[in-house]
């Protein structure tokens, strides 16, 4: 149970299984307003599963660029409808946010999930012109970090426009996850595990920002330190913050967060 227990964070944050509830309502209120001034593209399908779509933020006036912003959840729950509310920041700053859902384990591998990502952002880029910035958390940290990878194919116009990548609270060594009974789920073996940690690859070409919360549980925090390490990567450790509110800062276009994105 040690490992099992090094990766739970809901019962090691105050009110933590509240969390889920208020981002979902947050988010379709957000997405009622955006809609209903015009700034909100929903459900644009990115690929033929059911998951396979993104919502896309529009700021006001043209895009300076594209943000695509992917969520976390272990890579078993939770879709982009709980998250729409953290474009704010950003699409106050005058860029476009795109938020793609995937599909879940069992029903798809990590590395299946890692494919659709690079298929999501291929396509949002399609519809916004301009510089391009990845981020996301937690498993949507780890999936970002993989689009950096060169094993990974995008398109090589869509590449070109990546100019950042700020992995937030990461997994990115999934070696460990095996001897986890979440994996009884994810079903990963050790070639995959290895194949799929962001930290077994060359440094991207895009430069990099690991952000992590200096209250999160220390496997967040090690997590965070490997992958900064691996790849000389800005490592940000947010003052006060746990793995839930970390991303907090999204909301708000003057935070240290939306800057380390955008600057």
């Amino acid at each position: 149970m040690g490992l099992d227990t090094d990766y739970i964070n809901v019962d090691f944050i105050p009110g933590g299984a509240e969390y889920p509830d208020r981002w979902a309502a947050e988010g379709r209120a957000f997405r009622e307003t955006q809609a209903a001034v015009g700034r909100a593209r929903l459900n644009v399908a990115y690929g033929p599963g059911e998951r396979q779509k993104f919502d896309l933020f529009h700021p006001q006036g043209p895009a300076k660029g594209l943000v695509v912003f992917v969520h976390g959840g272990y890579w078993l729950r939770f879709d982009r409808t709980f998250w729409s509310q953290f474009s704010a920041g950003l699409t106050a700053r005058g860029w476009a946010v795109a938020m793609p859902s995937y599909t879940l384990a069992p029903e798809a591998r990590i590395s299946a999930i890692t494919l659709e990502i690079a298929r999501a952002v291929e396509a949002a880029a399609a519809l916004v012109p301009g510089p391009i910035r990845l981020a996301g958390h937690s498993a949507g940290g780890h999936l970002v970090a993989r689009m950096g990878c060169r094993d990974v194919a995008l398109l090589g116009e869509v590449r070109d426009r990546i100019r950042r990548i700020v992995p937030i609270s990461p997994v990115s060594d999934l070696r460990p996850l095996p001897q986890t009974q979440m994996n009884d789920t994810l079903c990963l073996d050790a070639d995959e595990a290895e194949t799929e940690s962001p930290v077994l690859h060359h440094v991207p070409e895009a430069p990099v920002t690991v952000w992590v919360g200096a209250e999160e549980r220390p496997v967040f925090l090690d997590q965070a330190r490997w992958l900064a390490e691996a790849w000389d990567a800005t490592h940000r450790i947010d003052p006060g913050r746990h793995h839930f509110d970390v991303i907090d800062g999204l909301c708000d276009e003057d935070s240290p967060l939306v800057e380390a994105i955008l600057g």
